[in-house]
């Protein structure tokens, strides 16, 4: 009922930035509780960050001050600022939307040093 497409990954060197994206359709309810999550090979999915219906956020201790997440609800999309990016941030990134639980198809974010 619901479709999630994450988008704006790619290869960036350490210290820079990157904004993914994640467009969701296919409903008539606008996002609301949303997660983005990030999986590197060998380990497991892991939260990053979340936004609830009121705003609020939260984040994982290894990104706290360096990624923002929000939502354009016109756009029915929610992003993640990423900035000061690491090596150890290499990994698939995942949109989750909590109210379908429902994943997207990830992102690829790599980062060297």
């Amino acid at each position: 009922q619901v479709q999630l497409v994450e988008s704006g990954g790619g290869l960036v060197q350490a210290g820079g930035s990157l904004r993914l994206s994640c467009a969701v359709s296919g409903s008539r309810f606008s996002i609301v509780a949303m997660g983005w999550y990030r999986q590197a090979p060998g380990k497991e999915r892991e939260l990053v960050a979340a936004i609830n219906g009121g705003g609020n956020t939260n984040y994982a201790d290894s990104v706290k001050g360096r990624f923002t997440i929000s939502r354009d609800n016109a756009k029915n999309t929610v992003y993640l600022q990423m900035n000061s990016l690491k090596p150890e941030d290499t990994a698939v990134y995942y949109c989750k939307s909590y109210a379908f639980n429902s994943w997207g198809q990830g992102t690829q974010v790599t980062v060297s040093s």
